[in-house]
């Protein structure tokens, strides 16, 4: 060999030894990770399933309604209901009929909102839990019909309501029809109160709109996850109305909890026995 190649100096960073040759192990081998928009990390997926999707630095990860039934209800014990009822187009509002088909196509539930009966901690209620991936949670003809139900079921069977919220509001699409969930939901909510039942709401983030304004706002005890936004109009157009920027963090948990609207914020990991306590002081 000769001398001149055999002490050549490094040609490229690899030969440096600066840079990592490519990894050779196959894709299922490699540990997936999701940044946390909260602290910015990269968190394992597999640490994230084991922790209630919850990040290190407390964030709550959005879930879907069935991952959220499956943290809070007792294992086997749920029976979903009304699951033939589910949104149509009463105003004939432009592009709404392919935006629920392609919905549904891709997988996603047939409505915004799940409903049924569970045990929860060996409890049994009705509940009903939204889902951030239709149409974010909004509130249609459909959710006010299947909610409304859902209470008539409980106070004819004399069961607690549990309700998980998360909805940017009532649904644009369905115009003046889905204002009028606001109240009907509300009636149910009453007469199901009149009859000394019990309502509990557990707030997720966003909980908004005329879901705030009505059902969401109306249970007995009021628990929200930690870091949730819970509010009416959006903060832009809150500062934008009072001509006055609010103060920092003015919709989250946390400053609600302050204020007396929410009873107490309650991590994801501990809700199931927090919710099975509580229905077993009052039912």
């Amino acid at each position: 060999m000769a001398l001149n190649t055999q002490f050549r100096k490094a040609r490229n960073e690899l030969e440096k030894g600066g840079r990592r040759p490519p990894d050779k192990r196959l894709e299922s081998d490699i540990e997936m990770s999701e940044n946390c928009p909260a602290c910015d990390k990269a968190i394992p997926i597999s640490e994230l399933r084991e922790n209630h999707q919850v990040c290190r630095c407390g964030h709550s990860f959005r879930i879907s309604a069935r991952q959220r039934l499956g943290y809070l209800v007792d294992s086997e014990s749920f029976i979903e209901m009304f699951t033939e009822i589910v949104s149509v187009d009463p105003l004939e509002f432009p592009g709404y009929v392919e935006k629920l088909e392609k919905l549904k196509t891709g997988g996603s539930e047939p409505e915004a909102v799940i409903c049924g009966t569970a045990a929860i901690g060996g409890a049994k209620c009705a509940i009903f839990v939204m889902d951030p991936y239709f149409m974010m949670g909004s509130m249609g003809a459909a959710v006010g019909e299947k909610i409304t139900l859902l209470f008539e079921y409980a106070l004819e069977n004399s069961l607690p309501v549990v309700g998980c919220t998360v909805s940017g509001g009532a649904r644009m699409q369905e115009g003046i029809i889905s204002l009028m969930q606001m109240a009907k939901t509300s009636g149910a909510v009453k007469r199901h109160s009149n009859a000394r039942n019990f309502y509990l709401t557990l707030l997720t983030d966003p909980t908004t709109g005329g879901v705030t304004a009505s059902f969401a706002m109306l249970g007995d005890i009021a628990i929200a996850e930690p870091g949730a936004i819970i509010g009416f109009a959006g903060a832009r157009v809150v500062e934008q109305t009072v001509r006055k920027k609010p103060p920092p963090g003015f919709q989250k948990a946390e400053n609600l909890l302050d204020h007396g609207f929410v009873d107490m914020i309650v991590p994801r990991r501990k809700q199931k026995q927090v919710i099975a306590t509580l229905l077993r002081m009052h039912t």
